[in-house]
């Protein structure tokens, strides 16, 4: 079977997606409501007794976690010392399971966290599984269009009310953070914050917007004041 179900699981959405990993690209989408009270794995559990592409039998998925992460240089990375180091960079998680992925054309590895629970239920569905950040696919897409032009570039990717600014030097990340950014003047202003401590010049480098974003046209009007060249690129994730 060609076709690979997608999953997406954020604090508030629940969604899936069929791929074929030949051609790269989703045949079909469907949105789960999650039922709010529960948690999620008892939502992922429900939908899988009734989500209509979920009843298609497919055994290989690749899940798509949104949860705070931590980026490593692959040279630097030890996965003895990961979880001890996810922890101490990252509080408040402890209750999860820490676990990684390797980008090697931006010689990194994420480290991430899913809940136990939620991942038991995953594993014990699906034979063949591959957990991701979930602003993984965002970020190969921004990488090689990084590399149009000879202009320095920062993106800011908007989704589940929070926002990823990142920047690359060649292969490798430049910056990589994330901001809550449902509002947004605040986003402007970790946009902006950001941009001048990388030192980028206002008339020759550039801004680029995607996902969600909050008061899109005040938002572009807003960061034009400061930075000529603003522009929204549509990457869907």
């Amino acid at each position: 079977m060609k076709e690979k179900l997608y999953i997406r699981i954020s604090s508030n959405c629940l969604s899936f997606a069929v791929g074929d990993d030949q051609l790269g690209t989703p045949l079909a989408y469907e949105d789960y409501p999650i039922r709010n009270g529960i948690a999620m794995a008892a939502n992922m559990r429900n939908a899988l007794k009734d989500g209509e592409l979920l009843s298609r039998g497919y055994q290989r998925a690749t899940v798509l976690i949104d949860s705070p992460l931590m980026l490593v240089p692959i040279q630097e990375f030890n996965e003895d010392e990961m979880i001890t180091s996810y922890h101490y960079t990252i509080t408040g998680m402890e209750g999860n399971q820490v676990i990684h992925f390797e980008i090697p054309n931006l010689n990194a590895v994420a480290v991430f966290c899913i809940n136990k629970d939620l991942k038991a239920v995953i594993d014990e569905h699906f034979a063949n599984v591959q957990y991701i950040p979930l602003a993984y696919p965002i970020w190969n897409n921004m990488h090689r269009h990084s590399h149009m032009g000879v202009r320095k570039k920062l993106y800011a990717y908007f989704h589940d009310k929070r926002m990823e600014v990142f920047s690359f030097d060649k292969n490798r990340f430049k910056f990589c953070n994330s901001f809550d950014a449902d509002n947004a003047h605040d986003a402007v202003y970790y946009i902006l914050y950001v941009w001048q401590q990388l030192g980028y010049d206002a008339k020759h480098d550039e801004i680029h917007l995607s996902g969600i974003v909050p008061e899109r046209q005040w938002t572009e009007e807003a960061l034009h004041h400061y930075v000529q060249k603003v522009e929204e690129i549509n990457f869907e994730c």
